[in-house]
């Protein structure tokens, strides 16, 4: 049996790295429903896999 990989979760400052841009940003977006995240305790957290294609998303919008 095949081990199932898991996600890579980014903190919101590795997600503002990522992406080059503050974490201000980050909670800003999250408030105003432009990004998902995943909540656990106090803490969010970000899939890679859904970020990059929610950039390529994004791209192609403009």
């Amino acid at each position: 049996m095949g081990r199932k990989r898991v996600p890579k979760l980014m903190s919101v400052e590795e997600l503002a790295e990522y992406l080059g841009i503050q974490k201000q940003t980050i909670y800003n977006w999250l408030h105003q429903k432009k990004i998902e995240g995943i909540k656990i305790g106090k803490m969010w957290r970000f899939d890679r896999k859904y970020i990059d294609q929610w950039l390529k998303k994004c791209s192609k919008n403009q």
